[in-house]
């Protein structure tokens, strides 16, 4: 179905090809998972199964890309548009109309199909994706996660024989992902997809794959095979093969329900052990809170219902809930985005409402979901001596922590050049600029590979230790498990439960990570603290 032929893709102004020599066939009717660091060339690669790559994004291409016979060097991407549909890293930046309904529809309008059949495809897609009740809803209205999962569906509704998507589970809370993953396994082993996938988060993927095909990057030769030989011969693994590592287990676990079956030595041996401490420097000083406050928008729908909340310095807050939950809500409150219908809202002393802009940032920022929302200059250098100059930070400051989260980026490059989590990384150090003593934080590891986001975490621990209070409103549970002191959960707008993490994301089987599932009862939370326990005693 998919073949590349000696394949090197080189942009203009680049040193070396992004990719380089790539040869590789994948079969119709499989789900191949891309994998890769950050920067390694997967965007790059999925871009060229329907020739954005070079005929959009520019550079030179050297060898040959075919798709179902079709040779992308003279089938630009509309002349595969009824072959291959493609899902990006943004989806609202893919959208063409104003509602969801609409939006399943114009795909199968551009290519010229019946009102009777664009009308049945649509209700197929509704119901495949879980997204019905939306039907009627703008589009600019959605959360992230319900955004990424309409554009998945305007991308069905065209019956495609290939699906290209990048990062697709990044902006979903747990359960969606899986029902995202499900329907395109249903999509691959029932109709005959081929989908192409990259995505970072490998603990939701790895288990549907069919074959991995993973990036290196440097010009190295590409690796692709069945997912439990690459996965035994990869950095780049999830949190169940690491243990499965760990416990020297074989054959190597992909799923929660494999390693179970092996774990059973495993757990009698921690039984009687617990993880160590978190080294926190809380000093219980509240940074902000919340009390009683109610957050109503047009049409009469809450997206916060009478929330009580204090946050303290020295402590990770990692703020969960399904997808239109209220998160981002509640971080625009703090940061004087959204103004709460009724209630109180309090950063330091003061309310946010009350504060200039310029002062406000220096008790609470905010790193939004969309990076680029805070990225206007024209190089990753003019954005980061803009940052310093409005926090009144010493020149370099804002630099130097974006080369310490994205080490090797060029300061020269624009930030729309940037990858995805690359433009997050700089919106994180340009808000850091300004040592605000809360730190807020909506999705910050959508678009990080395992090292980027071991680097945030050591970011966030440093913060931590030095007295700042941070909120981080996520869906990745192997995040929260690694960092965070407290959950708090919310569910419709209202807070449903608040406690410390092991507490609460263990008994959630929503919300739990992997080695939680694998070990539980027993409340351990991540390999790293396994490992600690089963080191022998100096």
């Amino acid at each position: 179905m998919i073949e590349f032929a000696h394949v090197s893709v080189t942009y203009a102004g680049a040193d070396r090809p992004v990719l380089h020599d790539v040869d590789l066939h994948i079969p119709e009717g499989e789900l191949c998972l891309v994998i890769g660091h950050t920067g390694s060339g997967k965007s790059t690669l999925l871009r060229a199964i329907n020739g954005l790559v070079p005929h959009f994004t520019g550079g030179r291409l050297h060898g040959r890309v075919t798709v179902d016979g079709r040779d992308t060097r003279t089938h630009r991407p509309r002349d595969l548009a009824d072959v291959v549909g493609v899902v990006g890293q943004d989806p609202l930046a893919g959208f063409v109309t104003d509602t969801v309904e609409d939006e399943l529809a114009y795909g199968m309008e551009s290519l010229g199909l019946s009102h009777d059949v664009m009308r049945k495809r649509v209700e197929e897609t509704l119901d495949l994706l879980g997204i019905a009740e939306l039907r009627t809803r703008a589009l600019a209205s959605l959360s992230g996660g319900q955004q990424q999962r309409v554009a998945i569906g305007s991308v069905l509704t065209t019956h495609p024989r290939v699906l290209v998507l990048d990062e697709p589970t990044s902006a979903l809370d747990p359960q969606a992902a899986e029902e995202v993953l499900a329907t395109l396994t249903r999509l691959v082993h029932d109709l005959g997809l081929t989908v192409v996938l990259a995505e970072h988060r490998l603990e939701r993927v790895v288990q549907y794959a069919d074959r991995i095909l993973y990036l290196p990057g440097d010009g190295q030769a590409v690796l692709m095979g069945e997912p439990r030989d690459v996965m035994t011969q990869v950095p780049i693994v999830p949190p169940v093969v690491e243990l499965g590592r760990l416990a020297g287990w074989s054959p190597l676990p992909l799923s929660v329900r494999d390693a179970r079956r092996q774990a059973t030595g495993l757990r009698e041996r921690l039984t009687h052990r617990s993880p160590a401490p978190v080294d926190g420097a809380a000093d219980g000083q509240v940074l902000a809170n919340l009390r009683d406050v109610v957050v109503s928008f047009r049409g009469g729908t809450h997206a916060l219902r009478g929330v009580d909340l204090d946050l303290r310095a020295g402590e990770v807050t990692a703020l969960m809930g399904r997808n239109g939950a209220g998160k981002s809500t509640l971080l625009g409150a703090l940061v004087a985005l959204v103004r709460p219908t009724s209630g109180r809202v309090r950063v330091g002393d003061v309310s946010p409402y009350d504060v200039r802009p310029r002062e406000l940032v220096r008790l609470a920022g905010l790193v939004p979901q969309e990076p680029a929302d805070l990225l206007y200059a024209e190089s990753v250098a003019a954005e980061c001596t803009t940052a310093d100059g409005d926090a009144g930070a010493a020149p370099g400051t804002c630099a130097a922590l974006f080369a310490r989260l994205a080490p090797g980026v060029p300061p020269e490059q624009h930030p729309r050049d940037l990858s995805e989590g690359q433009r997050l990384t700089l919106a994180l150090a340009i808000v850091l600029t300004a040592r605000p003593r809360l730190i807020l934080l909506d999705e910050p590891t959508r678009g990080l590979d395992y090292a980027a986001k071991r680097r945030l975490v050591d970011t966030l621990t440093l913060l931590r230790a030095e007295g700042h209070g941070i909120v981080l409103a996520t869906h990745d549970v192997e995040l929260v498990a690694e960092v965070a002191d407290r959950v708090v959960v919310l569910g419709d707008g209202e807070l449903v439960a608040d406690g410390s993490t092991a507490d609460v994301i263990v008994a959630s089987p929503a919300f739990a990570p992997q080695v939680a599932k694998v070990l539980a009862p027993l409340k351990w939370l991540t390999v790293a603290d396994v490992a600690a326990a089963l080191e022998p005693a100096s």
